[in-house]
């Protein structure tokens, strides 16, 4: 199915000139401050899935994720949550949803294997595959200046990836694999733009938890008493980072505010410091700096365009 005639019923979010839409600087600024936070958010849900990797199957986690996600919108919507259900796009939200629980799963797996800052760098190849499909599917505008903050960011990751030096596990593909989910999800995220962020939230997340119960027999391990709370913070991280991400793609182009997805290395490095001493080297610090600064000048291009427009 194709996305590009989409862009027109995205008016509401912005303002609309010569029949084109337009993006007003606050739903830049907003946007970018909406997928920082989401990106914070999942990374401390990173670091809770490495932790409980080490003693439950992949699936496990994942189901766990899913699990607690759902219980925490089933308290916050209550009498709301099955009328939430309705959605203007039932196909859409299903693959949506499938996208996700396959980049979680790839994700989560990984990191049994290799550590969450080489991951982390790895999945976030995902904003350069997000920019070029809001280009070519969904009708987006992208300029050189910002191909070459992208392109910028991609060599900052590549740095930190250090590809042949120890990161090309096999299990490095998945996070790779893992890329293409995501970025064909938040693309998807920017279709179902008609559903609200509630709508949006509990169709992935039912989903998830659907798939993964059917799953997680097969791998299934006791829940050791000492690992509760661990179980029951992935759900919420896993929760509050989603809502935020779907609002960030809501009133934001894809292309804008992609590029600051990469800050996730950033965090990814500081939790592996913290919880398992592995600290950042000087590529790495190095890779990051790159990513940061390319993130800054494309939304300070932004901003300038905003305002001459």
């Amino acid at each position: 199915m194709s996305l590009h005639p989409l862009p027109r019923a995205f008016a509401l979010f912005g303002r609309e000139r010569d029949g084109k839409r337009v993006v007003r600087e606050s739903d830049h600024t907003q946007g970018i401050l909406l997928l920082l936070a989401a990106v914070f958010v999942f990374t401390l849900m990173d670091v809770t899935a490495k932790y409980l990797g080490q003693f439950y199957a992949p699936a496990q986690v994942v189901w766990a994720r899913f699990m607690g996600n759902l219980a925490v919108l089933v308290l916050v919507y209550r009498g709301r949550f099955l009328p939430s259900l309705r959605s203007r796009h039932p196909k859409l939200q299903f693959w949506r949803a499938m996208t996700q629980l396959a980049s979680v799963s790839l994700f989560f797996t990984s990191l049994q294997y290799i550590g969450i800052a080489e991951a982390t760098a790895i999945m976030d190849l995902n904003p350069v595959l997000i920019t070029l499909g809001g280009a070519l599917f969904l009708g987006e505008k992208i300029g050189w200046r910002r191909i070459a903050g992208i392109v910028a960011a991609m060599i900052g990751a590549m740095i930190i990836i250090r590809p042949g030096l120890g990161v090309f596990h096999p299990a490095a593909l998945l996070p790779m694999i893992g890329a293409f989910t995501y970025a064909a999800g938040a693309l998807l995220t920017r279709m179902v733009r008609g559903d609200s962020l509630g709508t949006s939230l509990i169709w992935s997340v039912v989903i998830g938890a659907i798939i993964s119960t059917l799953a997680v027999p097969f791998f299934w391990q006791p829940i050791q008493a000492a690992h509760l709370w661990a179980f029951l913070l992935i759900g919420c991280f896993g929760a509050a980072s989603q809502a935020l991400l779907i609002r960030a793609f809501s009133v934001a182009e894809a292309g804008a505010i992609a590029p600051f997805g990469y800050t996730g290395v950033i965090w990814a490095g500081i939790w592996g410091w913290l919880f398992w001493g592995v600290l950042p080297d000087l590529w790495t610090v190095v890779g990051a700096a790159i990513i940061v600064s390319a993130g800054i000048y494309i939304w300070s291009r932004e901003k300038k365009l905003a305002e001459d427009g």
